[in-house]
């Protein structure tokens, strides 16, 4: 599934509208809020080279560590909150017809890419358990290295044409 091409600028324009509308806005509380998170996938894709130099160290153990944290603590976290505050705010700010519409797709959209990129995390997230305290394992570079890029993505999306 291309997460990103389905994106256009009328969607923009909506969720635009339907901020400037509320005066005591949850939108605003979740914009800019992805900039943590997009650090820390830029670590998990510093954890990716890092294991390619094949050498276990004190470095790899922190970074894997703290993603671990960051994945649950956070990101697991984060997305209920958007899906629970967040795009029921919008569906409710949402002017019925094209404007409903096309907030439920954007919503359908980005809930589906949350459980994509949950499920990604899962796959990997045993050989990061591994690496964090210390032991081989046979990261899936691969695999982690596109979950980082599709969360970079997805929150690009979410920040430029969401919120």
């Amino acid at each position: 599934m291309d997460i990103y091409n389905n994106a256009d600028k009328q969607l923009a324009s909506t969720s635009k509208q339907m901020m400037s509308n509320e005066s005591d806005n949850p939108l605003d509380d979740f914009s800019g809020c992805h900039e943590g998170i997009i650090e820390n996938f830029r670590q998990l894709q510093q954890l990716v080279e890092l294991t390619g130099q094949a050498e276990m160290s004190s470095e790899i153990r922190q970074l894997a560590n703290k993603l671990l944290t960051f994945f649950k603590e956070v990101v697991v976290e984060h997305h209920a909150e958007e899906e629970q505050e967040l795009f029921t705010a919008v569906m409710d700010s949402a002017l019925k017809g094209a404007e409903a519409d096309q907030a439920k797709t954007c919503i359908d959209q980005l809930v589906a890419e949350h459980r994509q990129l949950e499920s990604m995390w899962a796959s990997i997230e045993p050989d990061i358990r591994r690496l964090s305290r210390g032991k081989v394992a046979k990261l899936d570079r691969e695999q982690a290295q596109e979950l980082a890029q599709k969360y970079l993505a997805h929150a690009q999306f979410e920040e430029q044409f969401f919120l």
